[in-house]
């Protein structure tokens, strides 16, 4: 009786997990457990470089549909992205960014990585406080070494202060590029 008993615990968990699965692989069921896969792995790694960003200030976090950031310098707080100023936004994006791109490099069926990102974000309609919080993670992200992250500057605070410019000169015939900095 003992065995048998052994023996049935061990069958209902096979056929739990069976059942489990075969709700997965239904045709609209699967789709929405992969991309919700998809999207915990997207946060995750995009929550790892934001930490970095924000100098361990910020985790993000998503819970159905909507993205939070975790505000480590308010006991943990768990706030709406909406909350955050345009430096912050823009770190969290970049970090969604960033980490999506390492996510794509990760699903190529070659070696292929994406090693370089272009921005161009408006920064012109930036306040002087979110410009200064766009160039340092720029630099910063410079620092790291592992990516080139370019950017498209219309203001002229923010140009300065990127280390090595790529500057379009314009004349009544033709156009040139010329490098400025490092």
């Amino acid at each position: 009786a003992e065995q048998l008993r052994g023996q049935r615990a061990g069958h209902e968990r096979e056929a739990r997990v069976a059942k489990a699965l075969g709700g997965h692989l239904r045709a609209n069921n699967f789709e929405r457990w992969l991309l919700a896969e998809a999207l915990d792995l997207l946060v995750d790694g995009a929550s790892a470089i934001l930490r970095e960003l924000s100098d361990g200030q910020y985790d993000l976090v998503h819970d159905k549909g909507e993205f939070y950031v975790i505000d480590h310098h308010d006991a943990g707080l768990r706030r709406g992205v909406r909350t955050l100023s345009g430096g912050e936004t823009f770190q969290a994006s970049l970090a969604l960014a960033l980490a999506l791109s390492e996510q794509l490099a990760g699903l190529s069926t070659t070696s292929a990585s994406l090693e370089s990102i272009v921005l161009d974000e408006g920064f012109g309609t930036l306040d002087a406080a979110t410009l200064d919080t766009v160039a340092g993670t720029g630099e910063h992200l410079a620092a790291r070494g592992d990516r080139l992250v370019g950017l498209v500057p219309r203001a002229p605070a923010l140009a300065e202060r990127v280390p090595v410019r790529f500057e379009v000169r314009k004349d009544a015939r033709s156009a040139r590029i010329e490098r400025v900095g490092r």
